[in-house]
């Protein structure tokens, strides 16, 4: 039954486990990997302390060797040799999410500011920005350039990739990519203020060859996703800014 109750915590549109993307994917594998590296190295290390445990110890000074050796492999050998196999793996997925420049890479700025996402699109000719909408194609790179106005706030849409911090006066990139068009949702990850709770955006996936025209049809600079604060409802005072 708790079991089944942590699972139970797997699920959900923020669930970095219900990955819609090849970059939400590595993240995950590599979660289920770290996972299994860990039970591995727990299962051994507690294997080691039952038999240090249990085992009758000889007299003299014949049991000094053995339990030299015990430690050298129990203690040192085994952990860096499963620890070192977990970074390499890490490093080879992690390598291969890094945003590079590339055919077929479409650019769309996010702006954070207390409490809010604005969106631009300067590979899209004629395409307005958005507010806490991200509108982007199904089946193509999207690297999303992520800089802050005010504090330093954090981009995560957890079911198409990672996430990334949003830094005044500092561009970072992170690289998103839908599988098939849908919604999704994302949020500020870096406590930001009072208003930190509201600070949260939708992701509308399109079909590639509609995504211009829909994207064209969403020409409202102050379009807001349906569940959030509209700009002329009550919003946290800014002189509570943290």
């Amino acid at each position: 039954m708790a079991a089944a109750a942590l699972l139970g915590g797997c699920g959900g549109p923020f669930s970095t486990l219900d990955p819609a993307g090849p970059a939400a994917q590595s993240i995950a594998t590599l979660w289920w990997v770290m996972l299994a590296g860990s039970v591995v190295l727990f299962a051994l290390v507690m294997a080691l302390f039952g038999f240090a445990f249990l085992r009758r110890h000889p007299s003299g000074n014949s049991d000094r060797p053995v339990g030299q050796a015990f430690v050298l492999w129990g203690g040192l050998v085994m952990p860096i040799a499963v620890l070192s196999a977990l970074l390499g793996y890490a490093l080879f997925v992690g390598e291969r999410m890094v945003a590079r420049p590339g055919d077929g890479t479409l650019r769309i700025d996010a702006h954070a500011r207390q409490w809010q996402w604005e969106f631009a699109y300067p590979d899209t000719p004629g395409a307005s920005a958005t507010t806490d909408i991200l509108h982007i194609p199904a089946g193509r790179p999207v690297d999303i350039h992520v800089t802050s106005a005010d504090v330093i706030h954090s981009f995560w849409a957890p079911r198409l990739g990672g996430k990334i911090d949003a830094i005044p006066g500092h561009t970072n990139v992170i690289r998103l990519f839908a599988d098939r068009p849908g919604t999704y949702y994302g949020k500020c990850s870096e406590f930001c203020g009072t208003g930190h709770a509201v600070m949260g955006f939708t992701v509308e996936a399109h079909d590639g060859a509609g995504y211009p025209a829909r994207l064209a049809a969403s020409n409202d600079p102050g379009q807001t996703r349906p569940d959030s604060p509209r700009p002329d409802s009550p919003r946290p005072d800014p002189q509570d800014r943290q």
